[in-house]
């Protein structure tokens, strides 16, 4: 296992080298960062120059990427064009999509891999059928519609919550936000849990186990569930980094200043430092996410050994 992971960890380094220089060649060579700086008003050819010169753009972009590696080994993510620190931004933004993302990921175990199971061990049931219809409904409506629509009825109709979630986004405030946010991933696991569960119920262990006088719920719990789990847990690890990098639209809906919001921000002001930084975190993110789902299939199946 330790040799395992070692090996997983020096292939990261690669990974994690060609993931942020692909962004920070899209960004810096897409874009016009110094046009953005200015805002409305074209910049002067000197004033350019000088902005150019204080923000290390009139180097190369090979050299320009050299540097900023560098500067990230240290802690140093740059500085936005409005003179905040990338790293405060980060400080202040992430412990609030950290929050938001568990609980969506909360949503998806729970309520995802429960009607997944019930699905799957009574397909062709008439509840079956209620939750495949409305997995489907789920996944039809775009998250906006359905964040909007939530904020409508709970917040501006009925009053139940917020409309707007505070700034400090304390837990309690986080919970539509969440279940909006994962409300396509859920239903992709239901689906997927359910499909692995009835899979996994004619195979010749589950049979063997049912033969042997084994209790039901032993039979799902421990040989039917460890099995089928094994798929939905890698989908649920990739989609953590997908949730905490693709929470834009909730977070712009709900008002919640986290990575979302701060991307949004960077995009549209063409401010490249504060892109790169939050990207270069979520590569990260994907990465260690990924290595922990391949450490958890050897937990789920005793079968699967790492040398």
């Amino acid at each position: 296992m330790g040799r395992y992971v070692i090996r997983r960890l020096l292939q990261m380094i690669p990974v994690f080298f060609g993931a942020t220089l692909l962004i920070f060649l899209m960004v810096n060579v897409m874009g016009d960062p110094i046009a953005g700086l200015c805002g409305d008003r074209q910049c002067d050819p000197a004033t350019a120059a000088q902005l150019e010169k204080e923000y290390g753009l009139d180097k190369p972009v090979w050299q320009q990427y050299l540097i900023y590696m560098g500067n990230v080994f240290t802690g140093d993510f740059g500085t936005a064009f409005n003179g905040q620190e990338v790293t405060e931004l980060m400080a202040s933004a992430f412990p609030v999509t950290i929050r938001l993302t568990l609980v969506a990921i909360f949503f998806e175990i729970v309520i995802g891999i429960s009607l997944g199971v019930l699905t799957g061990l009574k397909r062709g049931r008439p509840v079956d059928t209620t939750v495949l219809l409305l997995t489907l409904v789920v996944i039809s409506i775009p998250t906006f519609v359905t964040g909007l629509l939530l904020q409508l009825l709970l917040g501006v109709e009925w009053g139940w919550i917020k409309p707007a979630v505070s700034t400090d986004a304390p837990l309690n405030e986080l919970i539509v936000p969440g279940l909006v946010l994962a409300s396509v991933s859920l239903a992709y696991v239901t689906r997927l849990t359910r499909t692995s569960i009835a899979e996994n119920k004619r195979a010749d262990y589950v049979r063997t186990a049912v033969a042997k006088g084994l209790p039901r719920h032993r039979v799902i719990s421990r040989h039917l569930l460890r099995n089928s789990l094994i798929p939905v847990v890698t989908f649920i690890g990739t989609d953590i980094g997908a949730l905490m990098g693709g929470a834009i639209v909730t977070e712009r809906i709900f008002n919640i200043h986290g990575v979302g919001y701060q991307l949004y921000q960077g995009i549209l002001r063409q401010n490249t430092q504060t892109v790169v930084g939050f990207v270069t975190v979520l590569v990260l993110v994907f990465l260690v996410a990924n290595l922990l789902v391949d450490l958890l299939y050897a937990v789920l199946d005793p079968r699967i050994r790492y040398a």
